[in-house]
């Protein structure tokens, strides 16, 4: 593992951490709302045995830049431009949450980039009734002015997206988190049967699945990676 690194993509800066060797694989880890690529530290030595590891802070989130601008499309923009500056042609990505958001809006957008997609308990893109929106108290380590602009394109997600699901040509995994997340799992298995060939597995460990239940999260990964 090295310390985090940063690269400007997408006039952003983009804060990183590698793990494994060049080489390998590429593996992109995209994290969920309000976390980042420390969240990540727990699998990422395990996946990294197998390929090389990429675990982001996306825009807004902990070492990465502050813009003022945010959205999900812009995240996508900002990971594509992560691969093109360290010169990363295909690569394999997970994201969890809204890291699966992302995730999937770049497979969608660029197919020719993506060659393996897992999702952790992310649901399809359609309206829900939002929960309360309250900042926590004292410093955070995001920008709140993202989580307000993220939210509602959450909760009231562009319609196109969802058309834009059977775009993705990658090999695709959908994790359910089971009862105990807070995301319905009909609509994570709704993912599933969007996207073309996907297959898809519950782990009953809630939505935070690779910290909940770190073991069967990485190999029910590996597992589909191969």
């Amino acid at each position: 593992m090295t310390d985090h690194a940063s690269v400007q993509a997408n006039g952003v800066r983009i804060a990183y951490r590698t793990y494994g060797t060049d080489g390998g694989v590429p593996l992109v880890l995209l994290h969920g709302l309000g976390e980042g690529m420390a969240d990540w530290a727990g699998v990422a030595p395990v996946l990294a045995a197998h390929r090389h590891v990429y675990a982001l802070d996306l825009r807004g989130h902990g070492a990465s830049g502050r813009p003022g601008t945010y959205g999900l499309e812009l995240m996508r923009d900002d990971v594509l431009a992560f691969l093109d500056a360290l010169s990363l042609g295909t690569v394999d990505v997970i994201g969890h949450s809204m890291g699966g958001l992302v995730a999937y809006l770049l497979a969608a957008e660029r197919p020719d980039r993506v060659r393996t997609l897992i999702l952790e308990d992310v649901p399809i893109p359609v309206p829900r009734e939002p929960p309360p929106l309250v900042r926590p108290e004292g410093p955070l380590p995001f920008d709140w002015a993202m989580v307000t602009a993220i939210r509602p394109e959450i909760d009231r997600p562009d319609p196109a997206w969802l058309e834009r699901l059977g775009r993705i040509t990658a090999r695709t995994l959908v994790i359910g988190g089971g009862p105990d997340s807070h995301i319905p799992q009909d609509r994570v298995a709704e993912m599933a049967r969007r996207v073309p060939g996907a297959a898809h597995v519950t782990i009953p460990a809630g939505h935070l699945v690779h910290e909940n239940a770190p073991g069967a999260f990485v190999r029910e990964v590996l597992a589909f990676l191969g």
